[in-house]
């Protein structure tokens, strides 16, 4: 580590091995941060910080900040990152409230400069959230997922893996995985085919993801028939049951289709 005397560190901050410390960075005492981690200057590590392994925090990010939610009452929780994630410049990310105990970064995610992720958030793995996105308490972003710059997202959001949300958009209902969004407001706009290729889905699973939501969106069914529909008529496999459950569960209701938005 770099010299102490160009930090705070308290002293009962637990640091792994390895880990570089940058000059100006404060780390407060009930702090967690794994091995071969990286910090950069002017970083902030509050209280209930957990932090794994191999990732890297770049300037003026404040991990761990009380929840910017008058509900709260000064629990004690946590926000906890997973191993390999970079946190760019000026990153903020709430610890958890006593709705939820904690705020969760899974492994090996992205977030760029001026990401802002509020309390109780749960972010899967493998995911990327562009410059200036910025997430409402309680939010829900499954594995694989990006969003693009600028993107807000209202609290109780669910946002399903390998989606694809475009840069700018005010996503207010819940959006079913594999799936393409954008407009405003933010309308399914088909499948993210290039995210299932590059993660090695086949022709035939992603023709197969295709019909199913050719059933959800261009055959005038609600989600009830539409469900009834899919389970008939296509064999159970990850996907399809992975959608239908989305489906079912959702508490704010699923965005809706271009088409329907946009018929021409």
């Amino acid at each position: 580590m770099s010299s102490q005397s160009l930090y705070y560190l308290h002293p009962d901050a637990k640091i792994g091995k390895n880990v570089e410390i940058g000059p100006f960075t404060a780390i407060y005492g009930d702090v967690e941060i794994g091995d071969n981690t990286w910090i950069a200057n002017n970083v902030t590590i509050m209280d209930g910080a957990r932090i794994g392994k191999n990732c890297r925090i770049f300037p003026g990010a404040v991990i761990a900040g009380i929840p910017q939610d008058l509900k709260f009452q000064g629990e004690i929780t946590t926000a906890e990152i997973g191993d390999n994630t970079t946190i760019r410049e000026y990153v903020t990310v709430n610890r958890g409230t006593k709705s939820k105990g904690k705020t969760v970064v899974g492994s090996d995610c992205l977030l760029q400069s001026y990401v802002h992720i509020a309390h109780d958030c749960r972010i899967g793995n493998h995911c990327i959230l562009s410059g200036y996105v910025g997430l409402g308490g309680e939010v829900v972003i499954e594995d694989w997922a990006i969003l693009g710059g600028g993107s807000l997202v209202h609290q109780f959001v669910r946002i399903g893996s390998h989606v694809m949300i475009q840069g700018g958009c005010k996503v207010i209902k819940d959006v079913p995985p594999y799936v393409m969004a954008g407009r405003d407001p933010v309308v399914y706009a088909g499948l993210n085919l290039v995210g299932l290729r590059r993660r090695d889905f086949s022709s035939d699973k992603i023709q197969e993801i295709q019909e199913i939501y050719r059933t959800i969106y261009q055959r005038g069914l609600n989600n009830s028939d539409a469900i009834r529909t899919i389970e008939a008529s296509i064999p159970q496999c990850e996907e399809r049951d992975h959608v239908i459950e989305f489906i079912r569960t959702s508490e704010r209701g699923i965005i809706k289709s271009l088409i329907a938005e946009d018929p021409d």
